[in-house]
């Protein structure tokens, strides 16, 4: 699964139109002289406002995007208040990234296990144990908590604070009963599994991307409603595992926001596997109880019904902005319910912030990060970053692995880009026959009018990995041509980018 995160297409944020003027936006987030008063003003003379404690930072969520922001506020010397209801670490480290890659590695050692006659290399009975992988995955957690844990009770001027965070007031908030305020507040309280409003389902034991990590026995057979990209690792992962895995998509094909090429090569992959996935089906209502299951799901406009023992939900990700109590304060949401923000990090409310997935797409740890890196250098440095152009990479964690940058070929096309395409199957990459992994597809997209990358797909073994290549051209600015000619160690996978790159073409027309 990608760095948990969700079914979504990738919002432009630089464009969500700001409600205040630039001089006010100007005056919130950066002092004038960082170098002088200005900055000094900031750390540590915060005035009194007699209800309760005052700070001058409050961050609220003690995820990927929240835990690093206070940090540094606070080693720069802001007295800061990290609020967090529950676990640090947020979701990437307690039901994300962290445990459903640990997950996926089990099931990808049981996967070469059961085949391994292939590479001539005889086992015996293959058994998976799903209560040891679970605690395996547990015990991993815990150790990287403790060090978050350890690490904030040793920062100084940081104060962690345990519960539910509502604001009463511009800047002000109750913790615990207590109210509290700061000269600023930064939110990053991250998204929660989203429930599609299905008949019945409110009836029915069913399954998200928490509770599937919690089970102890191989389910017999998994329907998973959601064909996104937390469907499709775990459906890969729990086929892997032993389960008959049903993949029940609305869209009119997997990973909806991906190029058809790119998906159609993933699901031939998937169902190579032995798991049964079924598109533009709508699901329309479940029935059952624990131990049996049926979905009724609305297929080219006609009724199926189809059965298992458990049922999971993978209909992405909402924000945890219903209960904070933005209805005191000037901060916009979007339709949706995500905070709206400028290409700084800025709400629409003086002196509030957002970052992490609660802003919206893209949702990512490691976007996460960059918020906080972002709004650290604007309010403390006195810099000026925006989000605005910034090169996000992102993965998939099946096998083959998808790793992508940048726009799809649908998306440039929408943009008006004239485009040059380059493709290479992964089948024709002399490391990945060795390894005897040859399922995927690499695919580059450049402007025909510059020859500078703007986006690339990488499907195939260790694609999360190798994407990098692209990620740092893009950064650098530098065009496909510049790549084509690099020298690639054999037999690598990488210089299967190599291959695409030297296939870049014209589309049809343009010569």
């Amino acid at each position: 699964m990608p760095d948990q995160t969700n079914d979504r297409t990738q919002p432009d944020v630089s464009k969500v139109e700001d409600t205040r003027d630039q001089a006010t936006f100007e005056s919130i987030a950066r002092p004038s002289d960082p170098a002088s008063d200005a900055l000094q003003e900031i750390q540590g003379t915060a005035p009194s406002t007699g209800i309760g404690t005052h700070y001058d930072a409050l961050v609220l969520g003690g995820g990927m995007a929240g835990v690093p922001l206070a940090h540094r506020l606070a080693y720069k010397g802001f007295k800061t208040a990290l609020i967090e209801r529950a676990e640090l670490g947020g979701t990437c480290l307690n039901r994300g990234c962290i445990p459903t890659k640990t997950m996926i590695a089990s099931a990808r050692v049981a996967h070469q296990a059961y085949l391994s006659e292939q590479w001539g290399v005889e086992t015996g009975e293959v058994r998976v144990h799903l209560g040891r992988v679970v605690d395996r995955k547990d015990e991993l957690v815990r150790s990287i908590r403790a060090g978050s844990e350890r690490n904030v009770a040793q920062n100084p001027n940081l104060t962690l604070l345990r519960g539910d965070a509502r604001f009463v007031g511009a800047r002000r908030l109750v913790v615990n009963g207590e109210e509290i305020s700061a000269e600023r507040v930064f939110i990053a309280v991250g998204t929660r599994n989203r429930v599609p409003q299905i008949e019945g389902l409110a009836g029915v034991p069913f399954l998200d991307s928490t509770t599937a990590m919690e089970l102890r026995e191989v389910p017999p057979h998994l329907v998973i409603v959601g064909g996104g990209y937390i469907g499709v690792e775990f459906a890969q992962m729990y086929r892997r595992f032993g389960s008959r895995v049903t993949v029940l998509q609305s869209a009119p094909h997997l990973l909806p926001s991906e190029d058809e090429d790119i998906t159609t090569a993933l699901r031939e992959a998937l169902e190579a596997e032995g798991i049964e996935v079924v598109v533009r089906a709508r699901a329309r209502r479940v029935e059952g109880g624990e131990g049996q299951v049926r979905v009724t799901a609305s297929v080219d406009g006609e009724d199926r019904t189809y059965s298992g023992t458990h049922l999971m939900i993978a209909a992405g990700r909402m924000p945890n902005t219903d209960e904070l109590g933005l209805e005191h304060t000037d901060v916009g949401l979007d339709g949706h319910g995500f905070i709206r923000i400028n290409d700084r990090l800025e709400t629409t409310a003086p002196g509030v912030w957002a970052l992490g997935d609660v802003r919206g797409g893209p949702m990512f740890t490691h976007t996460a990060r960059d918020d906080a890196r972002i709004i650290y250098q604007n309010v403390v440095k006195g810099q000026d970053l925006s989000i605005r152009d910034r090169v996000v990479p992102w993965g998939v964690f099946t096998d083959p692995q998808l790793g992508r940058v940048g726009l799809s070929e649908r998306e440039a096309r929408v943009a008006g880009f004239k485009l040059k395409i380059g493709t290479y199957e992964a089948r024709k990459v002399a490391k990945a026959r060795a390894n005897g992994e040859t399922w995927g597809l690499i695919k580059v997209v450049a402007d025909a009018s510059t020859d500078r990358i703007l986006g690339a797909a990488v499907l195939m073994a260790e694609g999360a990995e190798l994407v990098h290549e692209f990620v740092t051209a893009m950064q650098l600015g530098a065009r496909y041509t510049d790549l084509q000619d690099m020298i690639h160690i054999h037999p690598t996978l990488a210089e299967g980018l190599n291959n695409a790159l030297g296939g870049v073409h014209y589309e049809e027309g343009l010569e």
